[in-house]
């Protein structure tokens, strides 16, 4: 992600790199479980905003340990094959 190589300091982005992997993974946590909840007394709008958010704290992840979301794609491809 760039916000990781060239962070500013008004992105949320760049502050969740700043604050480590235990804040990005909370985050992840939180977000499961807003999917979670819209998925259970929400409309689908609710849960695709949920999980957008949910996906894009995952890739966070990814990017602070170096990996890509084409090495996640490569694993699914390989449990499918």
């Amino acid at each position: 992600m760039d916000r990781k190589a060239r962070p500013t300091p008004d992105s949320y982005t760049a502050s969740l790199f700043a604050a480590g992997e235990n804040e990005i993974m909370k985050k992840i946590g939180e977000e499961a479980m807003e999917v979670i909840l819209a998925a259970k007394s929400q409309g689908g709008e609710r849960v695709i905003s949920e999980t957008a958010d949910l996906f894009y704290h995952v890739l966070v992840l990814l990017a602070e340990r170096d990996l890509s979301l084409a090495q996640v794609e490569a694993e699914l491809e390989r449990r499918h094959r």
